[in-house]
């Protein structure tokens, strides 16, 4: 009888860890936080943005805290805009501070009171000039916060980090014009993450695709690792797809490349695809395929303003792995209604409602 009794133990001990051996990292579904390094325009700035831009600064009324603190609270996908400053220098003197001088304002806290600026190196911003403020920077800094906090969780569910490159010639001709993003760009940025994350740590192309002639095959195979070997990990998205053919220059199907682009289903290096706005029904379609879908919850501040859910509930029952929200649970939104976006239960990740097995059964733990 006791040796019945255990080796129903085992069993039922085997079967609590079997779904994370099985379940595959495109099966899961997280929340993300869109912008997740702005830090908000400083207070005397914003009165010159809504003094002369008023309709522009209501999209830009949104903030976020520190990386730690938003994995703490549960968001597994974060998003880095990136400009390139081979030099360094390019972006020391904003002219934000100029602008609010010219409007009688006091000044606002240094943003760059160690002049980070002045070196050579990938930089984290929104909008150069006048929405510059990050959380964290330069881009090799946010990433060992990343690090940093994923080593203090080993077991942690997979974090995605999207990175948006910013270039070209801005409207306002008054900005400094971005530098433009070439292939040594695209190497020097693949060799930051490399500097920051071991092979070990990262989910690559390389690792997806395996014996499989390209990365889509992989996929539509449903060739993505398990989440049993994907805990502790980070992979890493590129957002704007019209550079995707850069970054593919000499790598095809992203052999050897870092980070996963932005393709068009069907392509050979099409794995990852955003769909923003949706439709849901061509998300779920894209999902059953096999591909990892990132989806917005809300933009500009807008659904939040008018407590709209209806692109929330939309995109969190498409099945997009990766919902991207200004307002996670932990951060709502001020105004009437309180929007925010999160999980049933307040849960880190669930099984994804389209493509997770019927008896799918998450573990979860805390702050993991």
């Amino acid at each position: 009888m006791r040796l019945a009794v255990a080796t129903l133990a085992l069993l039922t001990a085997a079967s609590a860890q079997a779904p994370d051996a099985v379940l595959r990292l495109n099966q899961i579904q997280v929340i993300g936080t869109h912008n997740s390094y702005h830090a908000g325009i400083s207070p005397n700035e914003s009165k010159v943005w809504q003094a002369k831009y008023a309709d522009s600064f209501l999209g830009l009324d949104y903030q976020h805290p520190p990386l730690p603190v938003q994995f703490d609270a549960g968001v597994r996908q974060i998003e880095l805009d990136i400009f390139a400053d081979t030099k360094g220098g390019r972006y020391a003197h904003p002219a934000g501070p100029g602008m609010a001088a010219a409007m009688n304002l006091p000044a606002d806290p240094d943003p760059d009171p160690n002049g980070l600026m002045l070196k050579p190196g990938l930089k984290v911003m929104h909008v150069q000039d006048v929405d510059y403020r990050s959380t964290c920077q330069p881009f090799i800094a946010c990433l060992e916060q990343v690090r940093t906090w994923s080593h203090a969780h080993p077991d942690h569910i997979p974090i995605f980090i999207l990175v948006e490159t910013k270039e070209g010639t801005p409207k306002n001709a008054k900005l400094t014009v971005p530098e433009p993003f070439t292939a040594a760009t695209f190497d020097a940025l693949d060799a930051e993450i490399r500097s920051v994350f071991p092979a070990t740590e990262l989910i690559t192309p390389d690792n997806v695709r395996g014996s499989h002639q390209t990365l889509n095959e992989a996929v539509l195979a449903h060739a993505w690792p398990t989440l049993d070997s994907a805990r502790g990990k980070v992979v890493f998205l590129l957002d704007q797809r019209a550079v995707g053919p850069l970054y593919l220059a000499g790598h095809p199907s992203l052999r050897g490349r870092v980070l996963f682009t932005n393709a068009q289903p069907g392509q050979p290096d099409a794995a990852f695809i955003e769909r923003n706005e949706g439709p849901a029904a061509d998300i779920t379609a894209l999902v059953r395929q096999g591909y990892l879908i990132r989806a917005r919850t809300d933009a500009d501040t807008k659904q939040a303003r008018t407590n709209d859910t209806t692109q929330r509930d939309a995109m969190m029952a498409s099945g997009a792995q990766m919902l991207s929200t200004d307002y996670p649970a932990n951060e709502p939104a001020r105004w009437a209604g309180h929007f925010s976006v999160a999980l049933p239960n307040s849960e880190v990740a669930r099984c994804n409602p389209i493509n997770a097995p019927q008896d799918c059964i998450l573990k979860q733990q805390s702050a993991n």
